[in-house]
């Protein structure tokens, strides 16, 4: 079966819950049901912060979606609780500090060339889409580029 490689669109707050359950699952919008089930174990996805209009992490899917209503994730719609939810394993996680700017990789980029270049933010607004591998694969290394380097022991 092929991997589908998924863009996961949440505020800093939302990546920094994920990060706060050690990368193990990621919520998905209530109004994307469809898209969560079409996810799949193997699947990748990679996060990207909105505010700071750049990339946080990548992950692999380990799960088939499931739905649960406990809040984790804090919407900002009322009553918004991302139901669908994936375990993950983390691959390439920043520190915020080190997050990769989305305008730095746009010309690289296939997914963003539908919109007009001055409107590239337009490619990052709702909560989750599909991206070609060859995009994923760019954002990817970008991060481990980003990563910073191991503390001497």
């Amino acid at each position: 079966m092929a991997v589908n490689h998924w863009l996961i669109v949440t505020s800093p707050e939302n990546i920094a819950t994920t990060r706060d359950l050690g990368y193990t699952m990621q919520g998905i919008k209530s109004r994307h049901r469809k898209k969560a089930e079409r996810m799949q174990p193997g699947d990748r996805m990679v996060l990207y912060a909105t505010g700071r209009q750049a990339f946080a992490f990548t992950a692999t899917i380990t799960s088939p979606y499931w739905e649960d209503h406990t809040m984790v994730w804090d919407g900002r719609k009322k009553g918004e609780d991302y139901p669908f939810r994936v375990k993950i394993q983390p691959d390439v996680v920043l520190p915020e500090a080190d997050y990769v700017p989305a305008v730095t990789l746009l010309p690289a980029l296939e997914f963003p060339r539908k919109w007009p270049a001055e409107h590239w933010h337009l490619a990052f607004q709702g909560n989750v889409h599909l991206i070609p591998e060859a995009d994923f694969a760019r954002i990817e290394a970008a991060l481990r580029a980003a990563e910073p380097a191991a503390a001497a022991p």
